[in-house]
C-alpha cells in the first residue's frame, strides 16, 4: 500500500463517522463542524478506520449544504459553503482517534476556517475536552477555545485580505486566533504605497486575533532576494521585539535600528509606525535634514496625529542651530458636506538677514494658510481662504513651501496673500457668486494700506434654456465695491485712497451657421449697462478729494468666420484654417478720474491692469479682461492657423495673427501692441516631434520692425533615462512696467538604474545673475529614495541677501510621503 494511502488505527467504527458526516453540522470529524478528505481511491480499513478520499469531500460538502438549506437554522454560508463557526480540512491522509480526541493529517494539509486558510506538511489536532455531563465537544463562538492545532513543515496561514504568514512550526488554538510560531515571517499589502512589506522574526506569539509579537524581528518593504539569492534589503527596521496591534493599526518596536544598505543609521529605544494594512494612522513621517547659511543645521521632523477617521494634524517642529525653533502645523478635517485644510507656523525670534545674523527685538512671528469649502446642497458651495503672515520674509527665512497656490475662486499674484469668503450657486442654466476678499503684499515696497478691501464682488449669469433668434442668449450681472485706506500715489503724503462701486448688467447673444462645405460663421452681439460711484478722487491740490457718479452703455456686434481645410498626406493629416473676426462698437465714454499735468486723461482701471495681448486674446471682441475699460471702434482680427497631426500621436501647429482698427486707440497702454491702427504680430506654435519631447513658443513682434516685445518659449522631455524642462521669458513690460528677461531650467538624469543627478536653475538675464541654483544626486529603487542637493540663492528680498543650503531628503516606502514625492 502506498504511504499516502495507508490507513492508521482509530477508536471509532467507520459507520459512526459516516453518520456524523451526514447528520452533523457541516463537516464533523474533527469536531461538530469539520470534514476530512484523503487521496482518491483510498480503501477502508477493516478495523474501522475512517480515511476519506478527496472526491468524497465534494459529496460530503454538497450533502451538508442541502441539509443546512432544509434546516434554515444556522447563519448564512460563506463563499466556500462554510457557515460561521464551521471548519473544513483535507489532506493526503487523515487518521482520527476518537477516544483521545486527536486527529492527525499528513501530506498537503489544508484547513479552512472563516476568513483564514492554514496549509502545512503535517498537522495534529487535539480537541477540547467534553463538556460537563458528557455533552459533545463544542467550539462555537460562546465557548472559550481549548482545542489545539499543531502544524509542522512549510506552514502557511492565508488571510482573506491577501496577507500570508509563514513558519517552520506553528501552534494555534482551534479558532486560529492565538498561538506561537518559530522561524516566522509574514507578507502584508501596504494599501498606501500599493506594495508588499515583509516582517520576519525568530519566533512569534499571537496572543489574540488582534495582537502579535515577534522576537529578533525585521521589517522591510524591499526585496530580500534576487531570484534564489538572498540580498541585503535597501532599508529595514530591526528590533529585539516587535508588536503588531491590528486594533490600533500600529507596529511598535523595542530597541529599533533603521538600517540603510545594511548600515545602522538611526537607533530608537522605542519606535512605532502605522500598520501597512491601515489606510492611515498616527506616527512619524519622513524627516528633512539640511544646512543653511541663514538657519545653520536644520532638522524637520513631522508627526502625523490621526485625531479621528475624518481629521488629522501634522506637527512638524523645525530645529535650527542659528535660529530659534519654528513649528509648522497642518490640520485637515473632512465633513459630510466638505472639508477644511489649515496650515500654521510660529516662532519667537528676532529678524534675520541672509547670513543668519539677528537684529531687532525678539517677537512673535507666524503665518496662516487655510481654506475650506462646503456643499450645502447640489447647487450651493460656500467657502473661505485665510492667508496672512506676520512679516513678508517669513516663508523665505524658514523654507516654507506651497505658498502661492489657488485655494479659492480668487487668486492673488505671486508674493501676494489673499483672504476671502465666498458663496457660489450653479445649475445647468445659471451661475451666481458673491465674495469678499483682502490682499496682503509681500513684495519689497508693498504698502498694504494701498490695497483695496473688496466687499462685495458679485458675478451672475443666466442662459435661456431655449434658442432665441436661433442662437444662445445669456444674461449677465456684476457688482463690486472697493475701499482703500491710502492712495498708492506718493505714499509719503498718505493721501486718501480711491473708493469705487460698480454695478453692471448685460445681454450676450451668439449663433452658429455651418455650411456643407465647412464654412463656419458665428454672429454675436453684446450689450451692457454700467453705473459707477467714486469717492476720495485726488484733485492734485493737497489732500483735497472729490466724488463722481457716471453711467454708460457699451456694446459690440460682429461675427467670427473660419473655414478649415483638411488634406491627407500619407500617415498625417494637414489642417489649414483661416480665422477672421469683424467687430464694431460705438465710441465708449471711458470712466475718467481726471487728467495728468500733461493733460492726458486718467482712466479708472481696477480690473484690467494685468493684460497681455497674445493668441488667447486676439479674438476677444473686447480685449480688456475686466469691466472698467472697454474697446471701441471698428476692428478686424485675422489669423491663419496650420496643424499637422500624425497617426502615431506626433503633432505640430502654428498660428500667425494681427488686429486692425479704423483709428488709433489711446485707451490701451503704451507697449501693449494695440495702440496703433495695426497691432503687433502674434505668433504661437507648439510641436511634439516624438513621444516624450514637446516644444512651445509664443511671441509678440513689433508691427513695423518685427522686434521681439515679448517671447515665451520652452521644451519638455520625459524619457526612460530622465526628465527635464527649460523655459525662457523676455517681456518689455513685465511687472509694473519693468523689463523682464529670465531663464528657468531643471531636470533629473538617471545615470544608472538606481543613481542619478538633478539640477535646477533660475537666471535673471538682465542682472546677469543666478537667482537660484540647485544641484544634487539621488539614489532610488522600489522602496527608497535619497536626495542630497545644494542650493544657492542670490535673490535679495528686503533684508535677505544671498544664502547657501545643503539638504538631505530621505523617503522610505510605507513611511511618510509618497515614495518619489519631491
Amino acid at each position: 500500500m502506498s504511504p499516502r494511502r495507508r490507513a492508521l488505527p482509530s477508536a471509532a467504527p467507520f459507520s459512526a463517522v459516516k453518520r456524523t458526516l451526514l447528520t452533523g453540522a457541516a463537516l464533523a470529524l474533527l469536531w461538530p463542524a469539520v470534514a476530512m478528505a484523503q487521496t482518491p481511491d483510498s480503501p477502508l480499513d477493516p478495523t474501522g478506520q475512517n480515511p476519506l478520499t478527496r472526491n468524497q469531500r465534494g459529496q460530503i460538502l454538497n450533502e451538508t449544504r442541502e441539509r443546512d438549506a432544509r434546516a434554515k437554522t444556522a447563519g448564512p454560508a460563506s463563499t466556500d459553503g462554510l457557515k460561521p463557526g464551521e471548519l473544513y480540512i483535507e489532506a493526503d491522509q487523515l487518521v482520527r482517534d476518537d477516544k483521545n480526541g486527536v486527529t492527525t493529517a499528513e501530506g498537503s494539509v489544508e484547513i479552512r476556517y472563516e476568513d483564514r486558510t492554514l496549509r502545512a506538511d503535517r498537522l495534529v489536532y487535539k480537541e477540547p475536552p467534553p463538556q460537563p455531563g458528557g455533552q459533545p465537544r463544542s467550539r462555537d463562538k460562546t465557548t472559550p477555545a481549548q482545542g489545539v492545532i499543531r502544524a509542522y513543515g512549510h506552514v502557511q496561514v492565508i488571510h482573506d485580505d491577501g496577507s500570508v504568514e509563514f513558519a517552520d512550526q506553528m501552534t494555534l488554538d482551534d479558532k486560529m486566533q492565538a498561538g506561537i510560531a518559530f522561524a516566522f515571517s509574514t507578507r502584508m499589502k501596504d494599501k498606501r504605497a500599493n506594495q508588499e512589506v515583509l516582517i520576519a522574526g525568530a519566533s512569534a506569539v499571537r496572543r489574540s486575533e488582534d495582537i502579535q509579537e515577534l522576537n529578533k524581528a525585521i521589517y522591510t518593504p524591499c526585496a530580500v532576494c534576487v531570484g534564489d539569492t538572498p540580498k541585503e534589503p535597501t532599508w529595514s527596521i530591526s528590533a529585539d521585539r516587535v508588536v503588531q496591534d491590528s486594533v490600533h493599526h500600529l507596529i511598535y518596536y523595542r530597541h529599533a535600528k533603521i538600517r540603510i544598505l545594511g548600515i545602522p543609521v538611526f537607533y530608537f529605544p522605542v519606535f512605532w509606525h502605522a500598520d501597512p494594512s491601515a489606510e492611515r494612522s498616527s506616527g512619524l513621517l519622513a524627516p528633512r535634514v539640511g544646512f543653511s547659511s541663514r538657519r545653520g543645521f536644520s532638522y524637520d521632523q513631522p508627526y502625523l496625529w490621526v485625531i479621528s477617521p475624518s481629521a488629522d494634524l501634522t506637527i512638524a517642529p523645525q530645529i535650527n542651530t542659528r535660529a530659534n525653533p519654528f513649528v509648522n502645523l497642518h490640520y485637515r478635517q473632512a465633513f459630510t458636506t466638505g472639508q477644511i485644510d489649515m496650515r500654521f507656523g510660529y516662532t519667537h525670534e528676532a529678524d534675520l538677514d541672509g547670513k543668519g545674523n539677528r537684529f531687532g527685538d525678539n517677537t512673535n512671528r507666524s503665518y496662516v494658510l487655510g481654506r475650506g469649502a462646503f456643499h450645502l446642497d447640489d447647487k450651493w458651495l460656500v467657502g473661505f481662504t485665510a492667508e496672512r503672515a506676520s512679516d513678508p520674509l517669513i516663508f523665505d527665512k524658514y523654507d516654507v513651501g506651497r505658498i502661492y497656490e489657488a485655494r479659492g475662486p480668487y487668486v492673488a499674484d505671486d508674493r501676494r496673500l489673499i483672504s476671502q469668503a465666498y458663496a457660489i450657486r450653479q445649475d445647468a442654466n445659471s451661475y451666481a457668486s458673491i465674495a469678499a476678499f483682502s490682499i496682503q503684499g509681500l513684495r519689497p515696497g508693498d504698502n498694504n494700506r494701498t490695497f483695496p478691501i473688496v466687499a462685495p464682488v458679485v458675478d451672475a449669469r443666466y442662459e435661456a434654456p431655449g434658442d432665441v433668434l436661433g442662437g444662445r442668449l445669456r444674461f449677465t450681472a456684476s457688482a463690486v465695491s472697493l475701499t482703500r485706506d491710502q492712495s498708492p500715489d506718493n505714499v509719503a503724503l498718505k493721501l486718501p485712497g480711491l473708493d469705487s462701486t460698480r454695478v453692471s448688467g448685460g445681454l450676450d447673444w451668439r449663433r452658429i451657421f455651418t455650411s456643407e462645405s465647412g464654412l463656419r460663421v458665428e454672429p454675436f452681439a453684446d450689450l451692457r449697462l454700467d453705473g459707477y460711484t467714486m469717492s476720495d478722487i485726488a484733485t492734485g491740490v493737497g489732500k483735497t478729494t472729490t466724488s463722481r457718479n457716471q453711467a454708460r452703455a457699451v456694446g459690440v456686434v460682429g461675427a467670427d468666420v473660419s473655414y478649415p481645410i483638411y488634406r491627407r498626406f500619407g500617415d498625417s493629416t494637414v489642417v489649414l484654417e483661416p480665422l477672421v473676426q469683424l467687430a464694431a462698437s460705438p465710441k465708449v465714454e471711458q470712466v475718467s478720474l481726471g487728467r495728468t499735468a500733461a493733460g492726458k486723461p486718467i482712466y479708472l482701471d481696477e480690473d484690467s491692469i494685468a493684460f497681455e495681448f497674445d493668441e488667447t486674446t486676439l479674438f476677444q471682441a473686447n480685449k480688456f479682461p475686466g469691466y472698467d475699460l472697454y474697446e471701441d471702434g471698428l476692428r478686424l482680427n485675422v489669423a491663419g492657423r496650420g496643424s499637422i497631426l500624425w497617426d502615431d500621436g506626433r503633432r505640430a501647429s502654428l498660428l500667425i495673427g494681427r488686429s486692425f482698427r479704423d483709428r488709433v486707440n489711446t485707451v490701451f497702454a503704451p507697449g501693449s501692441g494695440l495702440t496703433g491702427r495695426a497691432s503687433d504680430w502674434i505668433v504661437a506654435g507648439d510641436a511634439q516631434p516624438w513621444r516624450g519631447l514637446s516644444f512651445f513658443a509664443r511671441t509678440r513682434l513689433d508691427a513695423e520692425t518685427f522686434e521681439i516685445h515679448r517671447l515665451e518659449a520652452g521644451a519638455n522631455v520625459n524619457v526612460k533615462w530622465g526628465s527635464g524642462y527649460i523655459r525662457y521669458l523676455s517681456d518689455d513690460q513685465g511687472i509694473n512696467g519693468a523689463k523682464v528677461k529670465n531663464a528657468d531650467v531643471g531636470g533629473d538624469l538617471n545615470v544608472t538604474q538606481h543613481w542619478g543627478v538633478s539640477a535646477y536653475g533660475n537666471r535673471d538675464l538682465i542682472q546677469k545673475a543666478w537667482v537660484i541654483r540647485d544641484v544634487g544626486v539621488f539614489y532610488k529603487d522600489d522602496c527608497i529614495r535619497v536626495d542630497v542637493f545644494y542650493r544657492h540663492e542670490d535673490i535679495i528680498l528686503g533684508r535677505l541677501g544671498s544664502s547657501d543650503r545643503l539638504s538631505v531628503r530621505l523617503t522610505l516606502a510605507t513611511l511618510g510621503a509618497p515614495l518619489y514625492g519631491r
